[in-house]
């Protein structure tokens, strides 16, 4: 016991140890708290106050739910295999492939992916001849998954006029098209699964009753429905307060860092939670292990900006370290050149390419960047970019190998019906999508395009049809008593998928990609399920979770929300200007600021040793030249822990020696238009509008306008002769 304990500082001892109530453990930025969570299951088993069945672990990545696991393995030398632990999604599919005949879901039911869900919605829609232009699939498809992540069923949401009641109807056919089918969508996940406990008494009970110990990691990021979700487990009830006898709930989270809300995450579930749940135990870890001090500084102050927080301030003992480094531009290009020459100077003095990042709000702002990387030749990497479970070439072959499974899966059949090509064109699809609806009293919602097939007309689209089933068929009973690979290895070859990109130009990258299917599968291993509805369940879930060329040195890219959980030696944040961070988008969203700010933090807590702050008065975005004032947040960080550096700005870029170190950033700006001693591209002040930046002029005198930026105030013309303006 006391080495489980060990070299556990004393919020993190006093977390792990808590009596059996529920808590919140509130986990700033490299505060420890996967150690946390994993130490206080061990302690909770290992003091015998659990099994490792009365255990519910949930994270919000299937990454972090390897790595917990990985860690409990390593701590408890028993059979883990009795405990739950796992991302939402998983753990309610799960439940549901245990409970599908009490969810109504077939045993073989498969998993919509977001492009796999789109494609169902916009075939849906063609069906109903709805306007796709008035409707946009993807629109309707966040209507549907925001009721649903609120929990609303079609018939709970409430329409005020006949747009809103079109929306409601295209979610009821696309609900009823998805029981047709048996699929369901990330967000049915959890429905289905809260529906089914709601309703079922003695599944709920069980489920109360087996998991007495509920651990939610990141429960900032819960939404409404998980909120729900984990109160109905708990034995909370949907209203008022838990009672005495509920489970405890051990919600490990961050406020800080909430940066979902367009996602449907909720902060604010962390102050129900406190609420409903009597929390008398609420934990703040806030000694730092990741960052040096003026770093830390730098977070601690900016967030303190925002309102209705839990309130923590991060500390460290491992020093002030160095300044964060400020950089300001004339243009991105500077920017971007700027960057690489501090790039280049970290990797000659010895740092690894792979522990430098860039962060951007926007991903449109990367592509100055990554050409002068390219021009430069050094390697990086675009974080979150095209994962391998998105390929074409493998979502291909995954849609084949869904119709293996169940043929019945119309999303799956639509996709590769005519890949590689076999002469059937829309016209045919549109002629078997026909025949499809036919209902009668053993089909009242139509039949799949696969059963459908022999009720088509004679004629060349029939054959071609009937020749794609009997391929499918033929691969299914090939493939039946194969090991996964084995099946995946000859779909490849049977489907004509291997033949297709052999036969292109540039096709070797996707013919390794379709190979390195197999590897996948020849390493995944599940118990207790058929291999290959797990293998596809797995590839629905992992999608996005592991990046291709893994491993690879690289300078890495990426926008600040994919940076969440990340942490590097060097961080550079760009773009630090008005209405691009914070976002001009966010002036419009209640609490918006606050969300933007919280961002920032993120951002910013992701350096280790060095943190680089950089900001342009012009940048070229969606093909147009925007003048800029820096942002706000630049000037919410103490003074005294920023070290400036300017650039001496010529025609020519000179190189490394351009740059010195100064108290305030001094550069040569052009004259408005009549001498009249305002520059464009200077820094002002308005008592009214705040800072802002000129951006163009007119006419001289008192008789001169200026234009200027103010950010979220936005673009102004003032008369010089009534604005007073104060230089900046």
């Amino acid at each position: 016991m006391s080495e489980l304990l060990a070299n556990l500082n004393q919020e993190q001892f006093a977390a792990v140890t808590l009596p059996n109530q529920s808590a919140l453990i509130l986990a700033g930025a490299g505060s420890g708290k996967t150690r946390v969570l994993t130490t206080r299951i061990a302690w909770l088993i290992q003091t015998g106050q659990a099994t490792p069945a009365n255990i519910l672990a949930v994270t919000f990545t299937n990454k972090a739910a390897k790595e917990m696991t990985a860690r409990l393995s390593a701590m408890l030398p028993i059979n883990l295999r009795g405990m739950w632990i796992g991302t939402f999604h998983g753990l309610c599919n799960r439940f549901l492939r245990a409970h599908h005949q009490d969810a109504g879901l077939p045993a073989m039911f498969q998993i919509l992916d977001s492009a796999d869900q789109l494609s169902a919605i916009k075939r849906l829609l063609k069906a109903l001849n709805v306007d796709d232009e008035k409707h946009p699939p993807k629109e309707v498809m966040y209507f549907i998954n925001g009721n649903k992540d609120a929990g609303l069923r079609p018939q709970h949401v409430e329409a005020d006029d006949e747009f809103g009641r079109k929306r409601v109807e295209y979610y009821r056919a696309y609900d009823e098209q998805c029981q047709r089918e048996g699929v369901v969508d990330f967000a049915e996940l959890l429905l289905r699964t809260y529906e089914l406990l709601l309703k079922n008494e003695l599944l709920r009970e069980h489920y109360q009753s087996r998991f007495k110990h509920i651990l939610v990691d990141e429960f900032q990021d819960t939404n409404v429905l998980q909120y729900k979700w984990l109160k109905l487990l708990a034995g909370a009830g949907l209203q008022g307060a838990a009672p005495a006898t509920a489970n405890a709930i051990f919600a490990v989270g961050d406020d800080d860092q909430s940066i979902y809300a367009f996602r449907g995450a909720r902060v604010g579930n962390m102050l129900d939670f406190e609420r409903d749940f009597h929390v008398q135990n609420l934990i703040k870890l806030e000694q730092n292990y990741r960052s040096h001090g003026h770093i830390l500084d730098a977070a601690n102050a900016l967030i303190k900006n925002n309102a209705q927080r839990l309130g923590k301030n991060l500390w460290t003992d491992a020093g002030h370290g160095e300044p964060v480094r400020v950089f300001e531009s004339q243009t991105d290009l500077d920017e971007a050149r700027w960057l690489i020459s501090e790039i280049k100077a970290l990797i000659a003095d010895g740092s690894k390419r792979s522990e430098i990042a860039l962060l951007y709000r926007s991903n449109a702002q990367s592509r100055v960047i990554e050409q002068m990387l390219f021009a430069e030749g050094i390697p990086y990497k675009v974080y979150g970019g095209l994962r391998f479970f998105e390929r074409a070439e493998v979502k291909h072959a995954i849609a084949y190998l869904r119709l293996l499974a169940n043929p019945d899966d119309d999303t799956s059949y639509a996709r590769v019906v005519n890949f590689p090509a076999r002469g059937i064109g829309a016209r045919s699809l549109e002629q078997l999508n026909d025949a499809a609806k036919t209902r009668d009293m053993a089909n009242p919602a139509g039949i799949s395009f696969y059963r459908a097939v022999p009720l088509l007309p004679q004629g060349k689209a029939a054959q071609s049809f009937a020749a794609f089933n009997k391929l499918i068929d033929g691969m299914r009973e090939a493939t039946q008593h194969l090991p996964l690979k084995e099946i995946i290895d000859h779909v490849l070859d049977h489907s004509g998928l291997r033949a297709h990109y052999k036969a292109e130009r540039e096709g070797q990258e996707r013919l390794e990609n379709l190979n390195e299917l197999i590897n996948a599968a020849a390493n995944f291993t599940q118990e207790d399920e058929d291999s290959l509805i797990a293998f596809l369940t797995h590839a629905s879930l992992e999608a996005g979770d592991n990046q291709a060329e893994a491993g690879q040195d690289a300078v890495q890219l990426m926008s600040v929300h994919s940076s969440k959980g990340l942490e590097f030696n060097q961080v550079f944040i760009t773009g630090l200007e008005e209405g691009l961070f914070p976002h001009e988008n966010s002036t419009k969203e209640l609490d918006g600021i606050d969300e933007e700010r919280r961002l920032m933090y993120v951002a910013i807590t992701r350096a280790r040793h060095r943190l680089y702050l950089s900001f342009a008065q012009t940048r070229m975005l969606h093909g147009q030249t925007r003048y800029n004032s820096k942002s706000q947040f630049l000037n919410e960080i103490p003074e005294q822990g920023l070290k400036w550096l300017t650039p001496r700005f010529g025609s020519v870029w000179a190189g490394d020696d351009d740059f010195v170190a100064t108290e305030k950033p001094t550069y040569a700006k052009s004259k408005a238009p009549g001498d009249s001693g305002w520059r464009i591209g200077q820094n002002v002040l308005h008592a009214k509008f705040g800072n802002g930046v000129i951006v163009d002029a007119e006419g001289s005198g008192q008789d001169g306008r200026l234009q200027v930026n103010f950010g979220r105030n936005g673009v102004k013309w003032l008369a010089l002769a009534y604005a007073k303006l104060e230089k900046v």
